[in-house]
């Protein structure tokens, strides 16, 4: 029962997102800029992670020139943090205020042709209101979705996506339902762009090996689906979103796995290396070596358990 005095604190919790979402987005993005600042000094881990990911993926910058991007990620983290409410239950006409589309042409023209329509979506900071605002103001779409452990946490983050009439799959449901709704024309937002573990391919990201979730090339196959780059960027000083649609990926997919994810690598590269400062860097992206690699990141500090 989530009405259980255990989950308080989480409904508390939701509630100051709430409240925080109301704001006007100028004042949302100083004091996100101000708590990501803060953050960047208290999460050492993350701050190390996110150091050693810009030191492999923008190798050509100096030393100093990537800890001003990563001084500048950690404020629009604290961006998007505060920010987390303004898709919940936010009206249409607010998002049409906050967020600017560029290219929905090429999304529109997809949609109209009635074929299948795969949308890319990298890791940036924004992915969370650019996807409320897909929902919103373009097209309800399907999307993949993950479990969260917070009971709480969870229900509202479903409710949020599928307030417009998306419709969520969960990540490890048969597969059969996703194909059937892209062949019905439904557009998927998707999120591939993590460490993809051991049934990932290695193939390169930034010149390096990295293990990749090889099944963009592999759904858009299964349903000869169109893919397009999708990314969502955070506007300095408060004035909002911008959501821009690439023109679709050229000669995809092949039917080579490890020829595909290379593919959709490079075109996230190019976007990484446009706005570096929010990409999401604190994810450990080459935490799954090839064998006989030594690991990239410091083991992960083990927390203390408290003794009964």
């Amino acid at each position: 029962m989530l009405a259980h005095p255990k989950h308080w604190p989480s409904w508390l919790l939701l509630g100051l997102i709430h409240a925080l979402g109301r704001l006007p987005f100028p004042v949302l993005w100083a004091l996100g800029s101000l708590a990501g600042r803060l953050g960047y000094l208290l999460a050492r881990e993350r701050r190390e992670v996110a150091r050693r990911n810009l030191a492999i993926c923008l190798a050509d910058r100096t030393p100093a020139e990537r800890e001003r991007v990563l001084r500048a990620h950690f404020g629009w983290l604290g961006v998007a943090a505060l920010s987390q409410g303004v898709g919940w239950g936010i009206s249409r006409a607010r998002l049409q205020r906050l967020v600017r589309i560029e290219g929905r042409e090429r999304i529109d023209d997809a949609v109209a042709e009635g074929g299948a329509t795969i949308v890319l979506v990298p890791h940036f900071v924004g992915l969370e209101l650019g996807g409320a605002a897909f929902t919103a103001l373009v097209h309800p779409g399907v999307y993949m979705y993950q479990k969260i452990r917070n009971p709480v946490v969870d229900w509202q983050v479903r409710r949020a996506r599928r307030q417009y009439g998306s419709r969520s799959i969960e990540r490890h449901d048969d597969l059969r339902g996703l194909i059937r709704a892209l062949r019905e024309g439904i557009p998927f937002f998707y999120l591939p762009d993590q460490d993809g573990g051991r049934n990932g391919v290695f193939v390169p990201f930034c010149g390096v090996s990295a293990s990749t979730v090889p099944m963009l090339g592999r759904f858009a196959a299964m349903s000869d689906a169109l893919v397009i780059p999708t990314f969502a960027r955070y506007l300095p000083w408060g004035r909002g979103l911008e959501l821009r649609f690439a023109p679709p990926l050229e000669d995809f997919p092949t039917g080579d796995r490890e020829a595909d994810a290379a593919h959709m690598n490079r075109a996230i590269e190019t976007e990484v290396r446009a706005m570096p400062e929010q990409y999401f860097w604190v994810h450990r992206r080459f935490k799954t070596r090839p064998p006989g690699e030594a690991p990239i990141y410091p083991p992960k500090r083990r927390r203390k358990r408290k003794r009964r």
